[in-house]
């Protein structure tokens, strides 16, 4: 079985996790956790970085730094992996869901403007849903496998509010924006690094931002909110740091940054290269204005072709090739049914036509060519046949 995503652990893993065991600093505590927040800071473009113990905690904390409250509303994409709309609820918020922008599947900035004439009142220079009477707390674009939104636009039009733009770029590590460093525009940017992910340290996250003041309230939040040396804590924290094993892999994935997202940017290139021709099928969004770390790829069917993806999943399986559907919208999961939504045209359009096929990143020429001849029989094949019915 050629499978989906597998992580590549051919640097100094096994080195550093042996420095790490013999220094016996296996937890919160060690140097390969600031070492990792300064390789993490300096790829995003950013002067402070804090590294925590997962992508979902790194953004629970960010919004929990950002001012966000109980009963405040947060605007996401509805179009997202369920753990942005559950940092929000972690937070004792709930989520408000914007559709995407069928050229880079972020959220959309023209969607989020309007929503936002409509349905905003100002109360005591703060912005207000006018029906729900809750107050809105920030924006949360997603970087929607390695895009980045288009979020000069965005904090643009959140700044009319006074909104705080926390960005999701969870699989976005090293991605551009307008030819620049994509994790330092909004104001704070949240990665994860998860198993699945092109850089991972078996799990973690962390939070960027050039807001000091920012930054030390995550930092302080994330480390259960103690006050000095002795067992003093002066408000409700979270144990969320990233032990010092993790960041021992972490470091050895971020030295070799550029070469893993090198390599899955020429998966992506590969398959558009070479399933093109087929009929019936386009590929994943490339934004004009930012370079994508092609987190995932694979191909997305027109909507007249009336494909199943769990069925094309199954016929591959059969040909040992591992292919998954993506994500489901999180306003049809079932605890986020009767939350606030935009129209959501593209999103429903969208999310149940596209394939991701294998890119880890050691993936091999021939596994790969197995994998288009794979893709190639089985599309055709589906195509031709629901055409005839």
């Amino acid at each position: 079985m050629i499978p989906l995503a597998v992580p590549d652990l051919n640097g100094n893993e096994r080195k550093y996790l042996n420095e790490c065991i013999d220094s016996t600093f296996v937890s919160s505590v060690g140097q390969f956790v600031v070492r990792l927040e300064e390789m993490v800071s300096a790829v995003s473009g950013t002067a402070y970085a804090v590294a925590t113990s997962a992508g979902t905690t790194a953004l629970h904390t960010a919004l929990l730094s950002a001012g966000v409250q109980r009963d405040d509303m947060v605007i996401i994409p509805s179009y997202t992996f369920i753990a942005t709309a559950n940092a929000v609820s972690h937070c004792g918020a709930i989520p408000w869901c914007i559709d995407i922008d069928e050229a880079s599947w972020t959220m959309s900035a023209d969607i989020l403007e309007d929503e936002l004439e409509r349905k905003v009142v100002m109360i005591d220079g703060k912005p207000y849903h006018s029906a729900l009477r809750r107050r809105i707390a920030a924006v949360v674009p997603v970087y929607t496998l390695g895009n980045p939104a288009d979020i000069d636009r965005i904090k643009e039009i959140a700044s009319r509010y006074g909104l705080p733009v926390v960005a999701d770029a969870a699989a976005a590590v090293g991605a551009e924006y307008k030819h620049d460093k994509a994790g330092k525009y909004a104001d704070i940017t949240v990665y994860s690094f998860n198993g699945n992910k092109t850089v991972t340290c078996g799990g973690g996250g962390a939070i960027v931002s050039n807001d000091k003041e920012l930054i030390d309230r995550a930092k302080h939040l994330s480390t259960t909110a103690r006050v000095g040396a002795d067992y003093d804590f002066d408000m409700v924290g979270y144990n969320y740091r990233m032990t010092n094993i993790q960041a021992a892999v972490g470091c050895a994935q971020m030295e070799r940054l550029h070469e893993l997202i090198s390599h899955k940017r020429r998966i992506r290139q590969y398959y558009r290269n070479s399933l093109s021709d087929i009929k019936g099928i386009c590929f994943f969004p490339e934004p004009e204005w930012g370079e994508s770390t092609c987190w995932f790829s694979g191909i997305v069917f027109d909507r007249d072709c009336n494909i199943k993806i769990k069925e094309v999943c199954e016929k591959l399986k059969a040909e040992g090739i591992e292919s998954r559907p993506f994500w489901k919208p999180v306003h049809l999961q079932l605890p986020y049914q009767n939350v606030e939504k935009s129209t959501l045209q593209v999103t429903e359009s969208i999310w149940n036509r596209i394939l991701t096929l294998p890119c880890s990143t050691g993936i091999t020429t021939e596994e790969l060519q197995q994998t288009v001849k794979s893709v190639r029989q089985v599309c055709t094949e589906m195509i031709q046949n629901n055409h005839k019915k």
